[in-house]
């Protein structure tokens, strides 16, 4: 989809969950017995809701909030068989990192704070037995479609790499043959979504994240652990049209310093390469704004579209609808407007209850990006322009 006659709007995915669905997601985990009826009926409403609120507001291209899923990658563990507890608790993957080792005292405070995780490994051969799963979801999200007006809808799924990261490999004589199972197991995923009409998008912080997290690994090393990541996605997306996929990676980490972010210079040309026709990325943070150039310069190779944040889930101030069209327009001016979308830094509730951003704030982001898509519009096509136009 390509801005033709506006700048369109969309955003990164998870969006503020109500507390009833979220005590509903705790339960489950917990493994309470439930009216297994009556919260699909209420999962249901809740994604008619909140495809209407992205509606109300101007987003373009909306999706379900991902309110079927517990977090944006652990969701897989319903949805993959062969994962199975192995004893032990998942490690914090920050405490070893780069900004952990500059900034020991507050990711000191940062792990204490975070909840136990059981460490869940394949213990048997990777399968896809989310079917019944990823259809309630896709028929809610139809659902909900048939009482708006919007210019699309997308579906964000899990890449690779994350479930690879997520998961021991306690089956597979290799890790190649582990991440090949996982590609041939989520190609059905991939391809049921777009079968079923709706773009789909691939969450995959872990391919900037690598950097941060593997403090002794070079440059160069994580280019080439990169590399490798993209050809296996890429080949968990055979078959499927690129224009039907965008892309999404960012950092992993909300309120922290991010020092060492990888930079873009160093990872964008092989984010490029992956069979996508969009691409979405942090673009309106202090670590990652400079870097419009990169993005702009990397993608004139090709004609993707690229969908930069112009609203942050790293901050709770609201940023101006001024600032938005401002960056709208540099990304218009340096591509081509009809080769950008304007869309947010990342998911503002990538787990379910984790209060990663207050909801009220959230949408306040949210609005201010519609309102910042329609000034940077009026400025690139010289005429007044709507979300309903």
């Amino acid at each position: 989809m390509r801005s033709t006659e506006r700048i369109l709007t969309t955003h990164a995915g998870s969006l503020p969950r109500p507390d009833d669905i979220v005590e509903m997601m705790r339960a489950r985990a917990r493994g309470d017995k439930r009216d297994a009826a009556a919260d699909a009926a209420r999962v249901r409403q809740g994604v008619a809701d909140v495809v209407r609120k992205q509606a109300e507001i101007g987003l373009d291209i909306v999706d379900d909030g991902e309110f079927g899923k517990p977090s944006f990658v652990t969701y897989v563990r319903e949805r993959l068989g062969g994962l199975n507890e192995v004893g032990g608790e998942r490690t914090n993957p920050w405490g070893g990192s780069r900004d952990a080792k500059a900034f020991p005292d507050f990711y000191r405070k940062q792990g204490s704070s975070m909840g136990r995780q059981p460490l869940i490994g394949a213990t048997a051969p990777i399968t896809y037995a989310g079917t019944a799963a990823l259809a309630s979801d896709l028929d809610n999200l139809k659902a909900a479609l048939a009482n708006v007006n919007v210019a699309g809808a997308f579906v964000p799924s899990i890449s690779p790499a994350n479930i690879e990261n997520w998961h021991e490999n306690r089956y597979y004589k290799t890790g190649e043959e582990f991440l090949t199972a996982i590609c041939d197991a989520m190609h059905q995923e991939y391809k049921a979504i777009v079968d079923a009409g709706f773009y789909l998008q691939i969450d995959d912080p872990r391919l900037v994240t690598y950097y941060m997290t593997k403090p002794d690994a070079s440059v160069a090393e994580c280019r080439k652990w990169a590399e490798q990541r993209v050809e296996a996605l890429n080949y968990a997306l055979r078959g499927i049209a690129p224009e039907k996929v965008r892309y999404h990676t960012c950092y992993s980490i909300n309120m922290g310093p991010r020092l060492h972010d990888m930079q873009a210079k160093d990872i964008a040309d092989i984010i490029l390469k992956i069979n996508a026709g969009a691409f979405s990325f942090e673009g309106s943070n202090p670590r990652h704004e400079h870097e419009w150039t990169v993005w702009s310069e990397a993608s004139k190779k090709s004609d993707v579209v690229l969908i930069p944040g112009v609203v942050t889930h790293c901050s709770v101030l609201v940023e101006h609808p001024e600032l938005v069209a401002e960056r709208l327009v540099k990304y218009a001016n340096a591509v081509g407007r009809e080769r950008v979308i304007a869309g947010t830094d990342c998911g503002f509730a990538t787990f379910a209850g984790a209060d990663e951003i207050d909801p009220a704030i959230a949408w306040a982001k949210l609005e201010a990006l519609v309102e910042g898509a329609q000034i940077a519009s009026r400025r690139l096509w010289g005429r007044q322009t709507s979300a309903a136009a």
